[in-house]
């Protein structure tokens, strides 16, 4: 009997739909369905030019039917319907767009002359590639990673969320109008515990890209483990911020405030730790508490909602025991810290923007990722102290730098360990340039030549060039 699941929309804790939950049978379906397409098939074997064409038609579908993704994301994630509209929907289009137009670009070839030889280097693709993405950007990572592979020439198995499918199914009806080969892509909807080991595990798996936990994607490295393959792992980030004396104030607010409570702070490059320079660190933290008070909380379709909800009640339970156990520890709630008492958000998974004090390196929220509306805000005196703080952490994914003096942002930033660090700006991702962390934030990059370069294998093919004789190998032996 098929299994089916109800599909909530965390806004009103209401079911949105009720699909079908893939099994081992529709795992295996999958799995051989993308293995033939890759040994058999036409995709990896279409001119650059054709493949380009694919690609463009897949961007072009996600634009004629942006209305309804944003909608459909807004509803099954609880985000602003401003962010699925404005940003998740139209960013994802371009990065099918932007990988189309530069896979010539990027797959060139390479020709070198050597001694009595020649190198030609070529970039092949991996061939089987599972895609595993989280619940807080399901559109937006599945485009990133499902572009870059695809132009690379590979078949997928894009594995969504459990809890926020719906977006992804409709990529695939785009997918399928944009007439690709039968077999290139295949979605699975499934719980990641049921499903997870039969897809990373499968030796007909070449390469796995992963988006997720570090509990899970550590899961996936023994799964992986067991026939050696190719692996990209983004995964979590207790991401800090230094803001110095010199910043422009309101900009540094404003900005911080976007870069803990976008998205309900529930992203791997959320700041939840904010260091301020003394001097202007009552200013800071005044001006910082009295906006994170006006923020609007409400359903992610109303479009003068500020922050929806979070993804689950799941989810709030566990933004809740981090915070109980840092005021055990004795940090201070200074703003927020609970859960709304509004009668139109009694049935959603809200929470309000928090603000802590008092927190020391020692405590567990200072270390852990919380993947909630929380942010820690601490002072400092010293530059070399600050970035001491900002490194003090297991994760090493990302950082922000605001001051005036750019000379010294950069220089700052040179000593941030962090696979991506913005000055004066929070969440600028960009297609031509890669992003990826360090230390447990995971290894491999997304975007960028190469974060798509990561979805190749490199080839070496050497020839002869020996002039007028043999090669050496030819009188090795004396024969």
């Amino acid at each position: 009997m098929t299994r089916k699941q109800k599909i909530l929309n965390p806004s009103t804790n209401e079911a949105l739909a009720e699909i079908n939950v893939a099994g081992k049978e529709d795992m295996e379906a999958a799995i051989n369905s993308s293995r033939v397409a890759f040994d058999k098939g036409p995709w990896p074997r279409l001119s650059l030019a054709e493949r380009k064409k694919f690609l463009l038609k897949i961007s072009e579908g996600i634009l004629a039917k942006a209305a309804e993704l944003a909608r459909l994301e807004t509803l099954n994630t609880g985000k602003p319907i401003k962010e699925s509209t404005f940003m998740d929907v139209p960013s994802s289009a371009k990065t099918f767009s932007h990988f189309a137009n530069h896979l010539e670009e990027y797959l060139e070839d390479t020709i070198l002359e050597l001694e009595n030889a020649k190198s030609h280097l070529i970039r092949e693709p991996h061939g089987v590639v599972v895609l595993i993405v989280p619940w807080n950007y399901p559109l937006l990572i599945a485009s990133w990673k499902m572009a870059q592979a695809l132009a690379a020439g590979n078949t997928v198995i894009l594995k969504p969320s459990s809890l926020t499918p719906l977006t992804a199914l409709e990529l695939a009806k785009i997918i399928h109008d944009a007439g690709l080969p039968e077999g290139v892509v295949n979605i699975i909807h499934g719980s990641g515990s049921e499903v997870g080991q039969l897809l990373c595990a499968d030796k007909r798996v070449d390469m796995i890209s992963f988006t997720g936990s570090n509990e899970v994607g550590r899961q996936i490295l023994g799964y992986a483990a067991q026939n050696v393959k190719k692996l990209i792992m983004e995964l979590g980030g207790k991401s800090a911020s230094i803001v110095l004396a010199d910043a422009d104030l309101e900009a540094a607010v404003n900005g911080s405030l976007c870069s803990i409570f976008l998205n309900q702070g529930q992203m791997c490059t959320a700041m939840s730790r904010i260091f301020v320079e003394e001097d202007i660190y009552d200013k800071f933290i005044a001006d910082f508490i009295t906006k994170a008070k006006k923020i609007k909380l409400g359903r992610g379709d109303d479009y003068e909602t500020q922050m929806g909800p979070l993804i689950s009640q799941e989810q709030r339970n566990k933004v809740i025991a981090y915070l109980e156990k840092a005021k055990a520890e004795g940090a201070k709630v200074l703003c927020g810290g609970k859960i709304p008492d509004a009668t139109d958000l009694k049935n959603g998974f809200f929470f309000e923007p928090t603000v802590l004090g008092g927190v020391s390196a020692q405590m567990n929220i200072f270390q852990e990722e919380v993947f909630g509306p929380v942010a820690c805000v601490s002072k400092f005196s010293d530059v070399e102290e600050a970035i001491k703080l900002a490194n003090q952490s297991n994760f090493a994914l990302a950082g922000t730098i605001w001051s005036k003096d750019i000379v010294s942002a950069e220089s700052i930033a040179k000593k941030i360990n962090a696979g991506i660090v913005w000055i004066n700006t929070y969440g600028m991702f960009y297609n031509e340039v890669p992003y990826g962390g360090f230390k447990q934030s995971g290894f491999g990059k997304e975007l960028g030549r190469e974060g798509f370069l990561e979805y190749t294998r490199f080839k070496n093919i050497i020839s002869d060039q020996t002039k007028g004789a043999k090669p050496l190998v030819n009188y090795w032996y004396g024969f």
